[in-house]
């Protein structure tokens, strides 16, 4: 399967700003309230559940693959950028990080419990969302919960040249209607049980949205 090109920018991009990202962007524990009980909340969910291990695809530096194992969740993550996994298991060796994309999930059919897409599917095209959501989908065990995080906008195309210290980047970030990713996410066959669309705050000038899903149970024959 052809790689899509999307994703040697996004690649690129995220090697080129690692060690910056990571000495910029906060730990899960300092975000603000309403984030931490979003992630703590997820993290309930499938603890509670039991149904597997959770992979939080885009993971990045590994900072919120750290903070829901210390929130007692078996987690593992997958980042498209060598770099960014190979910071991410540098700081956190007791974790296990891999290089991958979320378009072709190496990964088995019906075997996590949970999915986290912090901030990380807002890079990709539109018209691949289906691609992801169906992987997402196909991974998660019937009963495994999905959350979803990330910018929101009315159907935006940002194209930086710079970001995180200045660094050259090539990425493009989407930002759809929460209404979009939602009916999407619902085509994909993941059932939306709550979503959160929070304003910018003081100084900020992004929508965020929260989405938490679940795959349904297998009906019987």
């Amino acid at each position: 399967m052809t790689e899509p090109t999307y994703l040697t920018a996004v690649r690129e991009s995220y090697d080129t700003v690692a060690a910056d990202y990571v000495a910029r962007v906060k730990n899960p524990a300092e975000l603000d309230p309403v984030s931490r009980a979003m992630l703590a909340a997820f993290a309930e969910l499938v603890r509670t559940a039991g149904r597997g291990p959770v992979a939080d695809l885009g993971c990045g530096p590994g900072k919120v693959t750290a903070h829901l194992a210390g929130l007692g969740v078996t987690a593992f993550g997958v980042d498209v950028s060598p770099r960014m996994v190979e910071l991410a298991r540098e700081a956190y060796p007791e974790l296990r990080f891999a290089v991958g994309s979320m378009t072709a999930l190496e990964l088995e059919d019906d075997g996590l419990g949970g999915i986290l897409a912090y901030y990380s599917t807002h890079h990709t095209p539109p018209e691949l969302l289906p691609v992801v959501f169906a992987e997402f989908h196909r991974t998660l065990v019937p009963g495994g919960h999905l959350m979803l995080a990330g910018h929101v906008g009315n159907d935006e195309v940002r194209r930086p040249v710079q970001a995180y210290g200045g660094h050259p980047v090539s990425y493009e970030s989407h930002l759809l209607p929460p209404a979009r990713i939602a009916d999407l996410l619902g085509r994909a066959g993941l059932a939306v049980s709550a979503q959160l669309v929070e304003a910018p705050g003081e100084g900020a000038t992004r929508t965020y949205a929260t989405f938490m899903a679940r795959k349904p149970e297998s009906v019987a024959g």
